[in-house]
């Protein structure tokens, strides 16, 4: 049932779009206006044309009040605000002593040994030179 809904659905919205790209533009928004009346004007069509446009507006509208009626008889009761926790969420990443490296994610920290451990510099201290070996 709601297959078949959704496909008039997406039919009417396709219709809907067709009817209203052909139509006249009256307004003349976007500097795009409709030009001068005359002889030669498409009064009688473009009544038609936006009755038509009504007739799938409508019909749109009670499609996607029915797909959201369907939708929601099928779901559980309640809100998805209902379940949102106000916990901060676990996280599986162990936690360290190490003191955090700005600038510097544990990923790029080069692997410790035991033998030497990996100290950042602080702040006030100077870089140490490079040496080749």
């Amino acid at each position: 049932m709601e297959n078949v809904i959704l496909t008039i659905h997406l039919i009417l919205a396709l219709l809907l779009i067709g009817v209203v790209l052909l139509q006249r533009s009256e307004g003349g928004g976007l500097g795009m206006g409709g030009g001068g009346g005359g002889a030669m004007s498409a009064r009688g069509a473009a009544t038609g044309l936006t009755k038509l446009t009504w007739v799938f507006a409508i019909a749109f509208i009670i499609t996607s009040i029915t797909l959201t009626i369907l939708a929601t008889r099928g779901s559980e009761s309640g809100s998805v605000v209902d379940r949102v926790t106000t916990e901060a969420p676990a996280t599986d990443a162990p936690a360290t002593d190490a003191p955090a490296t700005p600038g510097l994610s544990g990923d790029l920290l080069p692997p410790a040994s035991p033998d030497s451990p990996v100290t950042p510099p602080r702040a006030d201290e100077p870089a140490a030179p490079a040496t080749n070996p």
